[in-house]
């Protein structure tokens, strides 16, 4: 058997603002729209994306909602080139995120971080030159 990700699911506090900041901010094309879920597609050849209120999900799961800091999971971002890198954080930024790492070069290329309003952590990397 092999594993395939067809959908990333994440758990947010407030539905509203989650659904702005990731299709009014960065430009995600929604493929649903219901008041407790919402899909977005992304890139082509990338699995979907959604977001489902925390507490929900959590109990779909069987598992307390409970915690903070790092989850353990980061969602990565590739994109073209360094100057894609600085205009994907700037655009995050602008839409309510928060830049949790300043983009910088390194030897295979340059990345940045980002949190989204729930604290979904982004890295943002391209390992193409400027």
């Amino acid at each position: 058997m092999s594993l395939e990700i067809t959908s990333v699911l994440v758990g947010v506090e407030d539905i509203a603002r989650s659904k702005k900041f990731y299709a009014e901010g960065l430009g995600c094309s929604i493929v649903n729209d219901y008041p407790q879920f919402v899909m977005f597609k992304l890139g082509d050849g990338s699995s979907t994306f959604g977001l489902y209120p925390r507490a929900t999900l959590a109990a779909d799961a069987g598992v307390s909602p409970e915690g903070g800091g790092f989850s353990g999971m980061t969602l990565h971002y590739v994109v073209p080139n360094f100057e894609r890198v600085d205009e994907v954080l700037a655009q995050a930024e602008s839409a309510g995120g928060k830049i949790v790492k300043a983009a910088s070069e390194a030897k295979w290329g340059k990345a940045g971080w980002f949190a989204d309003p729930d604290g979904y952590l982004w890295k943002v990397a391209s390992s193409g030159g400027r």
